[in-house]
């Protein structure tokens, strides 16, 4: 029997400000379904609620998107809802689940900040977005996991790269 193997594609921009990192995050937005799932990872400052900020605008979806560190999971309806939850203050991923996250993740597009504390929640079709920064810019890493997202990754690095 073959090994089976997930495709994936990926997508790197640098950004300079929070402006270019949200409309990269934007443009993502716009091409994410009911069920998806936005895992963010990163360091503190790196640029992660700047990101979900601009998903919510592709959305899009109602309110302010600021993070969720101390409430753990917040809600914003819209066409597509954005569930965006935070990993950061939590021991085990089942404070997630019980704060509700399996639920909205059928409802929701989910954008998990601090998603690498919990890898084991993450579902086989998964976009990941890895933020890294130095004095001057954000290296801005999206990963499509899966058939779904890897075809998304295919499509923004079409747009991005086109002659």
């Amino acid at each position: 029997m073959g090994k089976v193997t997930l495709s994936e594609r990926t997508l790197i921009r640098h950004s300079c400000s929070p402006e270019e990192t949200q409309a990269l995050a934007t443009n993502l937005g716009q091409r994410l379904r009911v069920g998806d799932f936005v895992a963010l990872c990163g360091p503190l400052g790196a640029g992660k609620t700047v990101f979900v900020q601009g998903l919510a605008a592709g959305l899009p979806v109602a309110g302010t998107v600021t993070s969720p560190t101390f409430i753990i999971i917040r809600s914003h309806p819209g066409p597509v809802p954005l569930c965006h939850a935070d990993a950061y203050r939590i021991s085990t991923a089942n404070e997630l689940e019980a704060a509700g996250l399996t639920e909205a993740a059928e409802e929701a597009v989910v954008a998990l900040e601090w998603a690498d504390k919990v890898r084991e929640i993450w579902p086989n079709q998964v976009y990941i977005v890895q933020l890294e920064y130095d004095n001057t810019a954000r290296r801005i890493e999206v990963i499509g996991r899966g058939e779904g997202p890897a075809s998304v990754i295919q499509e923004l690095k079409d747009a991005y790269f086109r002659d």
